[in-house]
């Protein structure tokens, strides 16, 4: 039986921790404030096109309305998962020091700079996969239900790797490609987080929540090879 479903649950306990309820509020904020930025730049981009072609500004705020939640909706999970890179350190060491105590003194905390690449990595990727994707999800758009199910399945598997590779890289000793969380289980953990994603409210937490789950499944892992 897949050890995610527990893993989601333990983390959703864990939600209430002054550590993890630190790194919510900060990452939160960050990723709203970017798409006001995103908001902010769309409507005057817009309004200087509609300026330079004799449209009515008032058109630019109306298509920036309509355009700035769908580029939310769509744009949601690379920029909370590109952010919460930043702050995956005490999500997974809250998690370690509740749980894992004898793994948390093992853990090797990850530099800012390593922090850095590590987010700009994922969100490359994940920009990369989601347009290599785009053809099939448009040849499938007759379908009504195919494009959005490709783009799930693509980021499934995305998340999975991320969100156990942010407990993974501070006990890999070197050996970053060799995540010891089957692939089933990375997949099945990014497809949950990726569903909670689209869910309003839930989607603010579900970063922490696969943040959380996938250092459960790292850590079981470890325990289980090392015999702890």
């Amino acid at each position: 039986m897949s050890a995610v479903p527990a893993a989601i649950l333990k983390a959703c306990g864990q939600l209430g921790d002054s550590a993890v309820l630190g790194v919510a509020v900060k990452s939160i904020a960050i990723t709203l404030l970017i798409f006001v930025g995103l908001g902010v730049g769309l409507y005057i981009g817009l309004a200087e096109a509609a300026q330079r072609t004799g449209i009515a500004e008032e058109w630019a705020g109306v298509a920036a309305v309509l355009l700035v939640p769908f580029a939310a909706w769509l744009l949601f999970r690379v920029v909370a998962i590109a952010v919460l890179q930043f702050f995956a350190d005490a999500v997974v060491a809250a998690v370690e020091a509740r749980h894992y105590p004898a793994r948390a003194a093992e853990a090797r905390p990850l530099p800012f700079r390593r922090d850095l690449a590590n987010s700009v990595k994922g969100l490359m990727r994940a920009v990369g996969y989601n347009l290599l994707a785009l053809p099939l999800a448009a040849l499938l758009a007759f379908t009504a239900i195919g494009p959005a199910l490709v783009l799930l399945g693509v980021n499934g598997a995305l998340l999975g790797r991320e969100l156990t590779d942010m407990a993974w890289l501070r006990h890999c000793a070197g050996e970053e490609a060799a995540n010891p969380v089957p692939r089933t289980e990375r997949v099945l953990l990014g497809l949950c987080v990726a569903g909670l994603m689209l869910v309003p409210l839930a989607n603010l937490a579900a970063p922490l929540i696969g943040a959380a789950a996938g250092a459960h499944l790292v850590l079981r892992r470890l325990g289980e090879h090392r015999g702890t």
